[in-house]
């Protein structure tokens, strides 16, 4: 039971903005005892408190693709993440954790926007393309873990919980 924030500023990320990324981890530890990070660049800032179940000792995160083109944060438990792993190691993929949440990395850079077709879990996550400048926020297809968000012209933000 993770918890990740997500803020989006199209006109660049002010001091406000970090700060809130920081008091929503900071408002849920309940949601990640284990541990906690956050990442930011000049317009989005994505953070994660994380219940460590798969990936003990290395699935920390924000994730990153080994180029750190795109940024993962992810809540929830990806069920066929061992056979989406072979497949995409058998295809020369570099995996840097052991963390289920990672293969939606992979998914997305095999199968582009139709990755969660071949995805099965129960989750929710925040995916950052960096090179396209694109954030996309995403859920399992029963909606079993959610993912709340608000948009306006210039920014956007989400998270697990709608308190944050």
């Amino acid at each position: 039971m993770c918890g990740c924030p997500v803020v989006l500023r199209r006109s660049g990320l002010t001091p406000d903005d970090a700060s809130s990324v920081q008091a929503c981890i900071d408002g849920m530890p309940y949601r990640g005892p284990d541990e906690n990070g956050i990442w930011r660049d000049d317009h989005v800032g994505l953070g994660h408190v994380r219940l460590s179940i798969i990936g003990l000792s290395n699935g920390h995160q924000p994730l990153f693709s080994a180029d750190e083109s795109l940024v993962l944060v992810c809540n929830g438990e990806i069920y066929n993440h061992h056979e989406l792993r072979a497949r995409f190691q058998a295809e020369g993929a570099v995996f840097l954790t052991q963390s289920d949440s990672e293969v939606l990395i992979h998914a997305y850079r095999a199968w582009g926007d139709d990755f969660l077709q071949h995805v099965d879990g129960m989750f929710a996550f925040v995916l950052y393309d960096r090179q396209r400048g694109r954030l996309l926020c995403g859920r399992d297809h029963a909606g079993k873990k959610p993912h709340y968000y608000s948009e306006t012209a210039d920014s956007a933000v989400g998270s697990s919980e709608v308190k944050a």
